[in-house]
């Protein structure tokens, strides 16, 4: 083991993890003169932000501040004061102004998602990075963060084995527990633990959910999309797509009230929602439409042409109706009631490495206003880390910009006090 592999990093600041938030608190950093070291061991920079740019990338959204902000609170409560001063300071304007200094100009799309004209990762990412470079900031790839050495050096596995460096401040910027394959496994959780440093469980985050389905459904519907049905939980309501699986559900519906039921079956060990498969029906209507003489056509044919319920809905009607209330073939007036408000169990979230996020890491309490550690002074901590969640539509990255950034700023702020 070399005790100082980069002697020069003795004056500088160290950054471990080159996602958004790292390379952020890396901009904040070189940006106030301050040589930056950035670590990571992915043999390149960005991932996951990559991998989030395939669907086209979507950066933040355009919804009113005040609307925006309740999206990192617990079930669209207020976010804890040090996440939205972060927030506050680098909106979403903040962010597309930003991205548009790299030459990367954004739109707004028609569900407010904030989108690059191209829809791509790669080319914001390949500016930024040059630019960075161009203030200095050097990178360290497959450069794996190991925890603290007993005299506080960082330890790194590299290439060339284990090596320590001091710098004069540090900002971890690790990412959470899902998608270990692109470097966010939640190694550091135990090390920060050791430290003293406060932290709730990593959990799901973003995430699908398992369901108890009849092998007929799963063999003949798994991966078939719900489109326009309203899902309803605990208060939650909102209209979106779902798709169902051979072992549950999943998409951008669930994902919206992932935190609700992962929450409800921690308490329960199960959670029951219910689907309106028409919400641009009301009950009355599809009460009539039930009800009308069906001659000699079978129930579900029937229903099928006076619904135009689609295959898949009607499959998950049908589930619901002989599993759980076969009484409700010869009661017309309760199956109206399932097309309007199924309820479907859910039982357990899929496992973290398969969520899109996670919840849970270093609580707020732990830190001060520059988001440094209590625990630990000199090293601060941003990005998905941070014990906050939020649903998908740019939430995730807007708050991975904004805590880099806040971080960064802390550790210039920290780094400009006498004696420091």
């Amino acid at each position: 083991m070399q005790d100082v592999a980069h002697p020069e990093i003795a004056a500088a600041v160290a950054v471990i993890g080159a996602g958004p938030a790292g390379l952020m608190a890396a901009e904040a950093l070189a940006g106030r003169g301050h040589a930056v070291h950035v670590f990571d061991g992915m043999p390149s920079a960005g991932r996951k932000f990559l991998l989030a740019g395939k669907g086209g990338l979507n950066l933040t959204h355009g919804e009113p501040w005040e609307r925006f902000v309740t999206r990192y609170g617990p079930h669209d409560g207020r976010c804890t004061p040090a996440l939205e001063a972060a927030l506050d300071a680098f909106p979403a304007q903040a962010l597309r102004d930003w991205a548009a200094a790299l030459g990367v100009d954004t739109f707004v799309g028609s569900s407010g998602r904030v989108f690059p004209k191209d829809l791509k990762a790669a080319p914001l990412l390949r500016a930024w990075l040059h630019r960075l470079r161009g203030q200095g900031v050097q990178f360290h790839m497959r450069h794996r963060w190991l925890g603290w050495a007993d005299d506080g050096a960082l330890r790194l596995a590299t290439p060339a084995g284990e090596q320590r460096v001091g710098p004069r401040a540090t900002v971890l910027a690790l990412g959470g527990a899902s998608w270990q394959r692109l470097g966010s496994d939640g190694a550091w959780w135990p090390w920060l633990q050791a430290a003293g440093v406060a932290l709730q469980p990593l959990v799901p985050s973003n995430c699908g959910f398992d369901v108890a389905w009849s092998e007929k459904l799963q063999r003949e519907h798994a991966g078939a999309p719900l489109k326009g049905v309203r899902l309803s939980f605990e208060g939650f309501e909102q209209l979106g797509e779902m798709v169902l699986t051979a072992g549950g559900v999943e998409g951008s519906l669930v994902y919206a009230a992932s935190a609700r039921l992962r929450d409800a079956i921690a308490r329960s060990g199960h959670a029951t929602f219910t689907l309106d498969l028409l919400p641009d029906r009301d009950a009355a209507w599809v009460a009539r439409e039930v009800a009308h003489p069906r001659g000699s056509r079978s129930l579900g044919s029937h229903l099928q042409s006076r619904l135009n319920l689609g295959p898949a809905k009607a499959a998950l009607l049908w589930e619901g109706v002989m599993r759980h209330e076969p009484s409700a073939r010869h009661d017309l007036a309760r199956l109206a009631q399932l097309v309007k408000a199924l309820p479907v169990t859910v039982t357990a979230p899929r496992p973290i490495d398969e969520a899109i996020s996670s919840g849970g890491g270093v609580a707020f309490e732990a830190l001060d206003e520059g988001l440094m550690l209590l625990a630990r002074p000199g090293v601060f901590c941003a990005g998905e880390m941070l014990d906050w969640e939020a649903p998908t539509g740019g939430y995730l990255l807007t708050a991975c910009f904004a805590t880099g950034r806040a971080a960064g700023e802390g550790a210039a702020a920290w780094l400009a006090r006498p004696g420091a």
